[in-house]
Parts: C-alpha cells; structure tokens; sequence
C-alpha cells in the first residue's frame, strides 16, 4: 500500500488530505420538507464515508431560483444552514473534511420549482434533457424542461450576489471549502457555451464574454471563502443536454488560465462515464496542467487501477469516485485491502428514506 500513490497524503491549499481519494458530489434528494433542509440522516450518511480523503458534497441549490430537481438542498436559509451544521458536525467528528457544492441549475429546471414562471438561462433555448420532479401524489418522476427564460443583463449581478452570500454560508455552516459547479450542462456551463449561450451583450459571443460569468462569480466565491478553499467543475468533453459545442476547449483553457490567477485550491473534471463516451484526449490534459496552476481533480469511470495509473502519470492529483461510494461507505478500506466492492441499488438512488442510502454496510473479511 505505501508504493500507492492513491493513500498518498495530499495538501489541497490550506488542507491536508490523508489519501487522494475523493468522494463525488452525488445528489440523492433526502432533505427534509418544506424547506429543502439538510438533516440528520444525510449526516449519517456523510459521516459514514469521512474515511474519503475529501468529500465533496451533493450539488446545493444558491437560491430558490437556483433549483431544478425535488429534495435537493439548499444553502440560502437558515434552517438550511443549521442543517448543514449537522451534517459538517458529523462529518468532523468522523475525521472528514467537506467542500459544499454551489448550482444553480439556470434552464435545467422546471415551473413547478418557480411559481409557474419558466426557469433562466443565458439565452431562451429549450435544452435536450428532464429534471427529476416528485408531484402531489408523492412519486418522482423525469419531466421535460421548457423553454427558459433568457437572463437581463442587469439580472447577473444578482445571481453573482447569491453565489457569494451561498458561499459566506457553507463557511459559516462548517464546511472546509466551497465547489463552484460549472459543469453538466447546469446555469455556468450555459454561459460557457455557444450552443446554449447566443447573447449578443458583453456576457455572449467571443470566448472572453463566455467566460465572464463564470470570473465574476469565481470572483465572488473567493472574496468570501479564500481561494485555498474554493474549486470549481468543469466539463470540457461532456455534450448531453444539447451542450455540444466546437469552442468549448478554448474557453475552459481560458477559464482555467483565469482561475490560475485567482489561485483557486483545485479544479475537478467531470468525464462523462457512460459506454460510448468520448475520450479525454492526453493533450487536453497536458495542456490544462500547463494552463492552471492548482491541483487537478479528475472524475468519471475510474476504477482503482485507472486511478493510480492517472495520478502515477501526473495526468491527475486526485481521483474522485461516485457510484462506488454509493454502496461501499468505507471505499478506501475496500480499496486499501482488496475488498471486494458491493453494487448499488438504482431504484433507491434519488428520494426515499435511508433504505440504499444509509444502509449499505462496511465490509468484515471473514
């Protein structure tokens, strides 16, 4: 184990991890209602994976206008930020450490979530792709997303505000760090590209205004959290929910190049994990590394020996795992030992109570 760069401790800015495993931000939509509010039993579920060398938390809606899915929670109250605490709480006591997630979904949402108003986004285009909704008679389902509501200009400031006041909020709710979501097609990746993003004003158009809202909410975040505890994801190679655009590298280069100057602690790189996804070609890594002066996070379909193959190659810093997490709370052991690894149950993933949630054992050999 001591020649596995995976249990290799790590210093992310200010903190330092004991391995370079990383637990992915996964949303399971287990919060109380009304309210959205974080609770004791995401605390249970949190603190049984602290042994991650960093947990990232499940994506966390900035403001009500932020949302898009049932149950997911929120950082915009209060009595969702002593929720938080709890969980922040038990994931201390348990050894972890945890960065908050900050979404805001833009035109990945739905009316039922905005008072009958369609959702935002940079531009009014309806987007290829359903959002997970519980109705009246209590059953979640996938429903289709509206055409939306095309941003004012003078709204954006407003939405940078909610980013840095969510922000202000993780901190005070105990969190370790904050995570700027600008990844999977939610309301910052739509300003990064052209096919979802045809303004005409000094936030559309060249790669440089395609950038802006993702510097100034950077920016933002930073003022309040300090960049050795801000990250931020990015999806440069995912092309679901109409999001395929033939500028994207460019402008995540540029924006790693800003970010670099910001001196944010980390970037995280979602991959898309599904059979026929594209490849992440070895150049775009290189040339990443060259732009962005922080560490790499890379997430996607890594298993053990991908992982420690990534990080040996210097393609990567650490590695973050999702769906194995799910079912094996006590991941790096598994890995650690060459335990074998226990399969999810998909019907559980999203709502319900603590049943494929909170009770998936840890392994006992013999």
């Amino acid at each position: 184990m001591s020649e596995q760069l995976l249990f290799k401790p790590f210093a992310l800015g200010n903190i330092d991890l004991p391995s370079r495993i990383v637990m992915c931000p996964m949303t399971r939509c287990r919060t109380t209602q009304p309210g959205d509010i974080p609770n004791a039993l995401m605390a249970e579920y949190y603190a049984q994976r602290a042994s991650a060398g960093l947990i990232v938390s499940e994506a966390t809606q900035i403001s009500r206008q932020g949302q898009g899915y049932s149950f997911t929670p929120g950082i915009y109250s209060k009595a969702q930020i002593n929720g938080w605490r709890q969980v922040t709480d038990a994931v201390h006591a348990a050894g972890g450490r945890m960065f908050l997630q900050l979404w805001h979904v833009g035109r990945m949402s739905h009316p039922s979530f905005h008072d009958g108003q369609p959702p935002v986004a940079p531009s009014a285009l309806r987007p290829d792709a359903q959002v997970w909704i519980v109705g009246e008679d209590g059953v979640g389902r996938m429903v289709d997303c509206p055409v939306p509501r095309a941003l004012e200009i003078a709204e954006l400031a407003g939405i940078v505000e909610d980013f840095r006041r969510a922000a202000a909020n993780a901190m005070a709710a105990g969190f370790d760090g904050v995570e700027i979501h600008g990844a999977n097609g939610y309301l910052i990746d739509q300003f990064l590209r052209s096919t979802s993003n045809r303004r005409t004003d000094s936030y559309g158009g060249s790669i440089e205004n395609r950038v802006r809202f993702l510097d100034e909410v950077a920016h933002a975040v930073v003022a309040e959290a300090g960049a050795e505890r801000t990250g931020v994801r990015l999806a440069p190679f995912i092309t679901a929910r109409g999001m395929a655009c033939p500028e994207i590298i460019p402008a995540i280069l540029e924006a790693a190049r800003r970010l670099t100057a910001l001196r944010i602690a980390y970037l995280h790189l979602s991959e898309a994990d599904w059979d026929d996804a594209p490849q992440v070609p070895d150049e775009f890594r290189h040339e990443l590394r060259h732009r962005f002066g922080g560490a790499i996070i890379v997430a996607g379909r890594y298993d053990q020996a991908r992982a420690e193959a990534f990080l040996k190659a210097g393609l990567a810093d650490l590695v973050a795992f999702g769906r194995p997490f799910i079912a094996n709370p006590d991941l790096p052991a598994r890995f650690a030992n060459r335990w074998p690894l226990a399969a999810f149950d998909p019907a559980t993933l999203f709502g319900g109570d603590r049943r494929g949630y909170a009770d998936y054992p840890c392994y006992h050999p013999g």
